[in-house]
């Protein structure tokens, strides 16, 4: 769902602030490059998984490692895990308070997004065990564990964006400040 079909607003309490427009806008600019780096990194996983021979990318790395597509791979993945990790952990000390003081009605929106927020917590843990073994000649199958990771990421989280936007921004847009 995109920001202009954030529509619905009826029954909601009070009108939308500045600041509550801001943060929406804010958590959709957010969204935008989770969902940008997510489809970098599933081309990645993509391309190293059809394109490099195991021995060309073992006798490539020593030359290779900072760009290379295996150490590219394992570095954009630990680092797009640590970023949605601090958004979301963020969203739950920061954003899901204030919402449910806005609005007693969100409890249950904001109860699925906590449990969201745990699975995808539990599927970064996994790619980032699974990134962190593509280098390791020991690896095994790292490079398939990771890119079914990703796609069973890609759409779990690709829907937990999409509902958290359309059910939790018309509230969003009527904050007037964070949990504090």
């Amino acid at each position: 769902m995109t920001a202009s079909e954030h529509t619905g607003d009826r029954g909601l309490p009070g009108p939308e602030t500045a600041q509550g427009r801001a943060l929406f806008e804010e958590l959709l600019w957010v969204h935008s490059f989770i969902r940008r780096d997510l489809a970098t990194i599933e081309r990645l996983a993509a391309d190293v998984g059809e394109g490099l021979a195991g021995d060309a990318v073992q006798d490539a790395l020593a030359e290779l490692k900072t760009t290379g597509p295996l150490w590219q791979l394992k570095v954009n993945c630990l680092r797009y895990c640590r970023f949605v990790h601090a958004h979301h952990g963020a969203e739950d000390v920061l954003l899901f308070p204030a919402l449910r003081a806005v609005d007693r009605s969100i409890g249950p929106v904001v109860d699925r997004l906590e449990a969201d927020h745990r699975r995808v917590s539990d599927l970064l843990d996994v790619i980032e065990t699974a990134a962190r073994s593509l280098t390791d000649p020991e690896g095994g199958d790292a490079r398939q564990h990771l890119i079914d990771s990703l796609r069973e990421l890609h759409g779990y989280l690709l829907e937990h964006l999409d509902y958290e936007e359309a059910r939790a921004g018309p509230t969003m847009r009527r904050l007037d400040r964070l949990a504090t």
